[in-house]
């Protein structure tokens, strides 16, 4: 036993003898110690795990050369080989480098709102955009109430940063709709074509967005549709105003989806109850109509179609600024047919594909005449020919077609690069009195773009678009860049730079092809601090116009354009949500300064646009509570002042200012409510949701702006048609409980 015992203690002793201690320190790139990060050698059961200083320490017994590893979730795997052949003890350091992943890696954000299933945190969801007190579910107007826009009520459109509405273009999955809004009225703002909840992303763009788009000078509104719907339903909704109903049918293998819907708007009744500044001749009436397909394709690609249709009839007197017994009588049909299908898919190898097309064709018929104090029509000659100018009828057709094409692939860690083309082909026929002057433009595009991610905390996304019209035969070429750093865990300051051109307007184009593509040159530097509870953003600006369309004088009514304008727009905006601090108390606070001028159209000289106010803000509160199944919603907006003018034409053909002025303040608190009975029912098989509305709600007189008469010795108001509006309705669904998204989003 005893020669047993020295035996064991001598070969323990050149065990002992033969072990390999190794330590070190794990740190990250910045020197950061990291703790909890696995240490040991490959293939082996020997190793340890750092501490809170990032120290780790162990010993093998292992006599030949191996591979020391070290793992940390969220960092790349390292690996070294080591000699631990007749060496006692080994100090080696360790330096971790991230892993480039898209949870953790910087979003380039200058000038971009986005909100949507692929994105961390949400500012505006569908759901947000359908309780924002005021909005009454226009996608339009829940985007007002965040920095960089406008509080217009006399023009349907986005006004961003010192751009006019129609300097804002819309895209659905990719490709241009050409008619966003219902037909203009005039001076009365309409509303949008689409329900926000034909959309599972929104990225509303205020300036410096992607190389993919064009065609906007100042802003891009990108709405991405639905996927498959989660489970088939039938949805219902009435109210005072409207009728409508719906379905979504998903197939049984949940690979293909099928819907439509239809509702009729008829505001007889309400115009009955609630007296309305215009008087209505043809009462407003509109017809919608939608329907979809949605394929699931074997590689996990989509393939979806939408198509919508919409009639609405309507007419109103005002009445007219240069008499006090004549009236301006307006009528309008329009017709509206928009289609859109699109195919995504991945190709394999890093490749994905995106298609698209679309046609929409849309005609307006507008008559306009002035009318006695009988109603009926007035006629004027050539003695007083701007009364006679007043009396015309136009009928304006307008087709266009898409196709666009795009291909990414992916490239190290996430970064990636995309390019593609599209095609437009746009066909209007705007026949005003009896003339007729069509415009068929055939544009081509094309586009390269990068995005960069070095680490978690530097991306960059960097591109050119090319474009060319062949209705004023111009090409352009527009570089863009953005660049984006993470200051902290939530934190990171964006920079962003572009070039963007935009094609004159149809109205212009039918005086003269002669004129070119205008211009905006974009700076914008923010910084931004983001997470699923809060949202902090602060953005400056500058924008340079350049070759904007001015309008000169030939004799009354008759023009002739040039591309020799130019303006500036610089400002700050501010936002802030926050979802966190109070419980089941959701709010965000927007304000936005701009200082703007333009020589543009028919302005004299460089002058501030009469849609810019020079200060804007808006707060959104929203409550929900559980126990009585309700929720309310306040919106409170206000806009300083803004310029008017009253622009005329001299003896020598030049324009001049007559008149002048800055409008009161705009001032808006708007209310909504619900209640969602069916909460807390286990198994519901239905979904009911009880709503009403107010605009308005303390009733403060706005004014937008001022008509002029031709001697500008007389001027009228611009005001809202009524003080409030009011609205109540019901909504039903069948299929699908939506309970959890009401408590959940707020509703």
């Amino acid at each position: 036993m005893r020669k047993l015992y020295i035996f064991l203690l001598l070969i323990s002793a050149q065990y002992i003898n033969a072990q390999t201690t190794i330590s070190g320190k794990v740190t990250d790139t910045k020197k950061h110690p990291l703790r909890g990060v696995s240490i040991s050698i490959k293939n082996s059961y020997d190793g340890a795990t750092t501490d809170s200083l990032g120290n780790y320490k162990f010993t093998t017994s292992e006599k030949t050369n191996v591979v020391l590893t070290a793992t940390y979730s969220g960092y790349k795997n390292f690996e070294q080989p080591i000699n631990v052949v007749e060496i006692k003890s080994m100090t080696i350091n360790i330096s971790l480098k991230e892993e480039i992943t898209e949870m953790k890696a910087v979003i380039v954000t200058a000038g971009s709102f986005a909100a949507g299933d692929t994105k961390r945190a949400a500012v505006l969801s569908s759901i947000d955009i359908a309780t924002t007190a005021g909005s009454n579910a226009d996608i339009t107007a829940a985007l007002k109430t965040l920095p960089g826009t406008q509080q217009i009520g006399e023009q349907e459109g986005l006004f961003v940063r010192g751009g006019e509405g129609y300097e804002t273009k819309q895209y659905i999955d990719g490709t241009l709709v050409n008619n966003p809004y219902y037909s203009s009225v005039p001076d009365i703002a309409q509303r949008g074509r689409f329900s926000p909840f034909l959309f599972k992303g929104t990225v509303f763009s205020t300036g410096g967005y992607s190389a993919q788009y064009g065609q906007a000078l100042s802003s891009v509104l990108l709405l991405e549709s639905i996927d498959l719907p989660e489970k088939s339903e039938i949805d219902a909704s009435i109210s005072p105003l409207v009728v409508g109903i719906g379905t979504q049918q998903l197939a049984k293998n949940k690979k293909s989806s099928w819907g439509f819907s239809y509702d009729y708007v008829n505001v007889g009744l309400y115009f009955s109850l609630i007296k309305q500044v215009p008087d209505y001749f043809r009462i407003p009436q509109f017809h919608n109509a939608d329907a979809n397909f949605r394929i699931k394709t074997k590689r996990g690609g989509m393939i979806k179609y939408y198509t919508t249709f919409a009639y609405n009839d309507l007419g109103l007197r005002n009445q007219d600024v240069d008499s006090s017994y004549l009236k301006n009588a307006f009528a309008l049909t329009n017709h509206n047919w928009y289609n859109n299908l699109s195919y995504r898919e991945n190709l394999g190898r890093g490749w994905k594909m995106n298609l698209g097309s679309s046609f929409s064709t849309n005609l307006d018929n507008i008559q306009q005449q002035v009318q006695d104090s009988a109603n009926q029509p007035k006629q004027f000659d050539s003695t007083v020919f701007w009364m006679q100018s007043k009396n015309f009828s136009v009928r304006n057709l307008q087709n266009l077609a898409q196709a666009k094409a795009v291909f990414e692939k992916k490239l190290t860690g996430i970064s990636s690069i995309r390019f593609g083309s599209e095609y437009w082909y746009a066909d209007t026929k705007p026949v005003f009195n009896d003339t007729l002057r069509p415009e068929i433009d055939n544009y081509f595009a094309s586009f390269v773009e990068a995005n960069i991610v070095l680490t978690n905390d530097i991306a960059a996304q960097i591109g050119t678009r090319f474009e060319h019209s062949s209705l004023i035969n111009k090409s352009d070429i527009s570089p863009r860049i953005s660049l984006a750093y993470k200051t902290g865990k939530d934190a990171q300051i964006s920079v962003a730079y572009g070039t963007f051109y935009q094609k004159p307007e149809v109205e212009q184009l039918y005086y003269s092809t002669n004129i070119g593509f205008t211009k905006a040159t974009h700076y914008i530097i923010d910084y931004q601090i983001l997470n699923t509870q809060r949202i902090l953003r602060i953005e400056a600006y500058y924008k340079k116009y350049d070759a904007l369309v001015r309008q000169i004088p030939i004799a009354y009514n008759y023009y002739a354009y040039n591309n020799t304008g130019y303006g500036y727009a610089q400002g700050l905006d501010f936002f802030f949500r926050d979802k966190k601090t109070f419980k089941d108390f959701d709010y965000w606070i927007s304000y936005s300064y701009i200082d703007s001028k333009r020589n543009f159209l028919n302005f004299p000289g460089s002058m501030q646009p009469n849609f810019v106010a020079n200060n804007t803000a808006s707060i959104v509160m929203k409550r929900f509570f559980t126990k009585i199944k309700s929720g309310v919603n306040f919106t409170y907006s206000w806009a300083s002042g803004r310029p008017y003018y009253d622009i005329l034409t001299s003896s020598s053909n030049k324009y001049y200012i007559g008149g002048n002025g800055t409008t009161k303040d705009y001032n808006s608190l708007n209310f909504s409510a619900e209640y969602v009975p069916s909460i807390g029912k286990k198994n519901s098989k239905s979904f009911l949701v009880l709503f009403a509305s107010m605009t308005n709600v303390l009733g403060q007189s706005q004014i937008y702006g001022y008509n002029y008469s031709y001697s500008g010795s007389n001027k009228m108001p611009i005001i809202p048609p009524a003080p409030r509006f009011y609205f109540i309705g019901c909504f039903v669904s069948w299929g699908v409980d939506r309970t959890q998204d009401a408590i959940n989003n707020n509703l």
